[in-house]
């Protein structure tokens, strides 16, 4: 054991170790309450931080990051790894605010850019190019559907899977390290007939990417712990230099992050992972629950350290989410509470039908900003989109203005995708994917057409800088206005900028033929060309639009209001790390909250009652539980329903229970 001491602190304990409290510019203990002042101090060593909702968790990983600097350390040499580029952006930035800006050195970003990042620098340690291509989640669907187009799927008799359930079947396989076999016979047995075809597909995905040195989502994790793992002096020399490492959203990681995490740590051992067991509700996306309950497993000596005083909610809140989440068959035991203090208690609403639910929420809603709650401080949370419907129809018959989250990112938007395809193509003329889509843009080209077309651009070596490329073949006579557009965007180096502005004049008369409200869709290219007149670098443009993309499109967006305020309708996924002064739980009903679907799986019944435990911690002040007594089924008509499993526990001394009367 002393031999792994020396080892993991590397000689440096010693040296951090001597900084008095006194020299400190920032009274830590003062700033902090004592489980956070204990999360901050512990540097050296292997760390579990359990974070309840509210506690504080982002306050106190800024104030780690501040102090270790303050200690000495190179803000180069400290590692944070978190799931939003904009989390860590903030983390970063409030760590400058209370300190100065040599915080904004902190290598901070999440695990995808962080992998990119790496994998530019020292790919080839793993066979890759480091002018690879990031494939985003729409151009992975289009690699898949140009595979199944090739190979005729779409022409079978029976339903074949769509393209985005093909990507979802593999991603899902490729972060639980499960088969594809297994996962058509646990969540799509309606396609298991296909599973050999679904396989070949997955086996040609795979050749296509690695023939166009293309990565998607997973591979840029798969490629990193490649990297990790083999015995190349750059890899030691690389982890060196990575003194301590901070991890957010812990309980979120899949399998892959984990074998990441603990192969960054494999020298030095200095690690921080920040979470909260409760909160682990992305199951369907390959988050591991295991992850955070095996971590002490995962590093010996593992210190747990537990964040418990909310900041957030009243404690009759916090009352329903400790008693909420005292059921769940594994979990850290923890008791959230606060020192606000309210006399009023959660309510649970029992109403007659959805409709009734509906009109109570509305007068609330009226009621609650006659009070002066602003209604944008006002959400209503469902455990699946289609709950809201009802209420939907409500809100707009008494004009009451709403957003539903869950809404386009720009990037997503197909005006935007043309644009992008382009500029793709001028950077990597082997880009068949992007080829196909801009080939489909013009008249006359259909997909079998382009196909036929991307087959010769395969065969070739295209260099659009040296000339205007001529392809000697027939399908390719009309479009030297296209070859003349790729050689005028690289004949001379240009911005990004200036490259959308050229895409843009060449692609209008399409646009404008596509898209009957191409007027409403022109203020997105104006938004994008401005976001590309932050970049100088094309190559890293295009892997911040693939990593991180903006959002807010203006297509599909609700309907435009001139109100400041709305009230948010919101998936409780959507939810998580949001807060409003009042929140209404709608559809408390079993088989809809706890979903039918995880009835008999004890594993997702528990994460359906971490989704109620997410819920109930977004409100600050008023909480409403809502069930509907009776429920419509087109085909049974009226049926009565059983309230959630998850508010049957609640006891009245910690929730009042209201009756909707008729009036």
């Amino acid at each position: 054991m002393q031999k792994k001491f020396i080892l993991k602190k590397n000689g440096l304990r010693g040296k951090y170790s001597q900084v008095q409290e006194n020299h400190f510019t920032i009274n830590y203990e003062l700033e902090l309450n004592e489980s956070q002042y204990q999360a901050v101090v512990a540097t050296d060593g292997t760390f579990l931080v359990i974070a309840g909702a509210g506690t504080g968790k982002t306050r106190t990983l800024v104030f780690r990051v501040a102090r270790l600097i303050e200690m000495g350390v190179d803000p180069k040499s400290i590692l944070l790894l978190t799931f939003t580029r904009k989390a860590a952006k903030e983390m970063m930035n409030r760590a400058s605010q209370i300190l100065d800006d040599r915080a904004e050195k902190v290598n901070g970003g999440t695990f995808h850019s962080f992998a990119n990042l790496t994998l530019r620098k020292y790919g080839s340690v793993v066979g890759l190019n480091q002018n690879f291509l990031i494939l985003d989640q729409g151009d992975s669907e289009d690699t898949i559907n140009l595979i199944r187009s090739q190979m005729k799927l779409g022409d079978e008799k029976k339903r074949f899977p769509t393209k985005a359930t093909l990507l979802k079947i593999y991603s899902l396989s490729t972060n639980t390290e499960r088969t594809i076999l297994d996962i058509l016979e646990e969540d799509y047995p309606h396609f298991l007939e296909f599973s050999d075809k679904i396989e070949e597909i997955r086996k040609q995905y795979e050749i296509f990417k690695k023939k166009h040195q293309s990565l998607d989502y997973d591979d840029l994790l798969i490629y990193l712990n490649k990297f990790l793992i083999s015995e190349s002096p750059i890899v030691e020399h690389f982890l060196q230099n990575i003194e301590y490492i901070m991890v957010d959203e812990y309980q979120d990681t899949n399998k892959i992050q984990a074998e990441i995490i603990k192969n960054l740590a494999k020298f030095k051992q200095n690690i921080m992972v920040v979470g909260d067991d409760s909160q682990s509700i992305y199951r369907f996306r390959g988050a591991d629950f295991r992850n955070i309950m095996e971590f002490p497993e995962l590093f010996e000596n593992t210190e747990i350290i537990k964040l418990e005083e909310n900041y957030r909610s009243t404690q009759g809140i916090l009352d329903v989410a400790n008693k909420v989440i005292t059921n769940s068959y594994r979990s850290y035991s923890k008791n959230l509470f606060t020192r606000k203090t309210s006399d009023e208690l959660p309510i649970l609403v029992s109403a007659r039908n959805e409709k009734q639910q509906s009109q109570f929420i509305v007068e609330n809603i009226l009621d609650l900003r006659e009070q002066g709650i602003p209604l944008n401080e006002i959400a209503i949370l469902f455990r699946a989109s289609t709950n809201s419907f009802d209420l939907e129809l409500e809100l707009t018959k008494y004009g009451i203005p709403f957003v539903k989250y869950g809404g386009m990112k720009l990037i997503e938007s197909a005006h935007i995708k043309d644009i992008l395809a382009f500029i793709r193509i001028a950077e990597n003329p082997k880009d068949l994917v992007s080829w196909f889509r801009v080939l489909t843009l013009h008249e006359g080209v259909g997909q079998k057409k382009a196909q036929q077309m991307i087959e010769v651009i395969g065969n070739l070596e295209i260099n659009f800088e040296a000339d205007i490329i001529k392809f000697d073949d027939k399908n390719f006579n009309k479009f030297e206005n296209l070859l003349q557009l790729f050689y005028q965007l690289k004949n001379k180096k240009k911005t990004p900028a200036e490259m959308v502005e050229i895409v843009y004049t060449y692609y209008e008369p399409i646009f404008r033929e596509k898209y009957n409200d191409f007027n409403k869709r022109k203020k997105d290219i104006e938004i994008f060309a401005n976001i590309a007149a932050n970049y100088r670098s094309v190559e890293s443009f295009l892997a911040e639009m693939a990593l991180d993309p903006p959002k807010d499109s203006v297509v599909d967006v609700e309907a435009e209001n001139n109100d400041n305020e709305y009230v948010v309708l919101s998936t409780i996924h959507s939810a998580k790390g949001l807060e409003w002064n009042s929140v209404f739980v709608i559809h408390a009903v079993e088989g809809l909250f706890p979903s039918s679907q995880s009835l008999n799986n004890p594993e997702a019944i528990d994460e359906e009652r971490r989704l109620m435990y997410v819920a109930v911690t977004r409100a600050k002040k008023n909480l409403f539980v809502i069930y509907p007594m009776q429920l419509f089924d087109r085909f049974a008509g009226f049926t009565f329903s059983k309230p959630s499993r998850f508010i049957t526990e609640l006891t009245e001394d910690i929730v009042e229970n209201w009756v909707v009367e008729e009036e």
